[in-house]
């Protein structure tokens, strides 16, 4: 059994104070993933994929279709499913230690318990040494490990991620885009990743489904046959060209569909 089904799932937002405007942001999306996956969803701005994660997490109810996990139907945030975001979620008044162990703390855990967990994930992140330090005290990609050490530590069997890395400069991304890939072989973890990096889905990803404008939907779904391990090498490759040009050409076609609706737009504004 897959660990997660999407079946025709739907989602259409009424705007507020005008009853009669309804937006779709998504249409008809199917997704199977299974356990130990490495999927990177990538589309134009406004294409819904954060809309997506928002459903597959329970945060939001869709309009249309189900998600499963491991056969369940999901009705609101599911224990299986931990979430890291690109925006800042380290608590300031905490330590990276203490901030690893809220969420155990949070349902009951022991304290003897809990940090001999959170000092574990701490080390597979490679915090080591810096458990006593507050966010503060910590740069960019320091404080994005805590985040994903804070999610880890919870044992979840899938892990949605929201362009974690976005806000770092392009070396750090490399480099902690190297580090998840160690440890989701270490630990088998089960991973749906957003990002508008092509390069970063490329290296990351067994598979990548490329989104469409608005309404959202899968366009195309890429297999990346590039053997593991990787590494930074890895961009240099020709596979890893010929794989990336071939999402450019799918995310290009799209962008130029939305800067063409968005020209009509303001065109019409100047006509009115």
């Amino acid at each position: 059994m897959p660990v997660l089904e999407v079946r025709n799932l739907g989602k259409i937002y009424a705007v507020q104070q005008v009853d009669a405007l309804r937006v779709e942001a998504l249409k008809d999306i199917n997704l199977t993933v299974n356990k130990g996956d490495f999927i990177s969803i990538i589309g134009p701005s406004g294409c819904g994929k954060s809309t997506l994660f928002g459903l597959i997490g329970g945060l939001n109810d869709s309009t249309s279709g189900e998600v499963l996990i491991e056969g369940e139907r999901v009705s609101g945030p599911h224990s299986s499913i931990g979430m890291v975001f690109q925006e800042e979620s380290a608590f300031p008044w905490l330590t990276s230690l203490e901030n690893v162990a809220f969420g155990l703390k949070m349902t009951g855990v022991n304290k003897k318990e809990r940090q001999s967990k959170a000092k574990g994930m701490i080390d597979l992140v490679g915090l080591s040494g810096f458990e006593n330090h507050y966010p503060g005290e910590l740069s960019g990609g320091m404080r994005q490990r805590v985040a994903i050490a804070r999610t880890l530590v919870m044992d979840p069997e899938i892990i949605l991620m929201d362009e974690p890395f976005g806000a770092l400069d392009e070396q750090t991304r490399v480099l902690l885009g190297e580090e998840l890939l160690r440890i989701c072989e270490r630990i088998g973890a089960t991973v749906l990743f957003i990002t508008h990096s092509i390069s970063e889905s490329v290296m990351l990803s067994d598979r990548v489904y490329v989104m469409s404008g608005r309404p959202g939907t899968f366009k195309k779904v890429i297999d990346i046959d590039i053997p593991r391990p990787r590494g930074s090498s890895t961009i240099a490759t020709k596979r890893f060209g010929e794989i990336a040009d071939e999402i450019w050409k799918e995310l290009k076609e799209e962008t130029t569909k939305a800067t063409s609706i968005i020209a009509c737009g303001i065109e019409e504004g100047r006509h009115r």
